[in-house]
């Protein structure tokens, strides 16, 4: 059991989302901030950094996003809907781009094959959380 699933069952609170879905998420978010982090490092230490600047920019938009959407839906005192669907909605968007780039790269860094999977099983994760959110 994951720790962001052990922290939804001790919460207080009554959690308006199914606790799977947001400790799936939240551990997709977790995972994808690291990956897009180190993705970013390892690609500033590739011979070819200036052809690596846009999947590096995009690593490290990804991570900072990832870790404020982690960090959201962590909290569930006062949720508030619209919020969780702003933060969810871009964080797909830049999972989705991220990825894109990353895959561009993959077949000669291994590293960008790795965060590009941590951003398309996040990508799914919050768009699956953000159709719960709307139904």
């Amino acid at each position: 059991m994951s720790y962001a699933r052990q922290m939804l069952d001790t919460h207080p609170g009554t959690l308006s989302l199914d606790a799977d879905l947001v400790a799936n998420v939240v551990d997709a978010l977790s995972d994808c901030a690291q990956a897009c982090t180190a993705c970013a490092d390892a690609c500033l230490s590739e011979g070819e950094v200036g052809m690596l600047r846009d999947c590096i920019r995009l690593d490290l938009d990804c991570a900072d996003q990832c870790a404020t959407a982690g960090r959201v839906l962590s909290r569930h005192t006062d949720y508030d809907k619209g919020v969780v669907q702003a933060v969810l909605w871009a964080c797909a968007q830049l999972c989705a781009a991220c990825a894109d780039e990353c895959e561009r790269h993959a077949s000669s860094h291994d590293h960008c094959r790795v965060c590009a999977e941590a951003c398309r099983r996040c990508e799914e994760a919050c768009r699956q959380v953000l159709h719960a959110v709307a139904a």
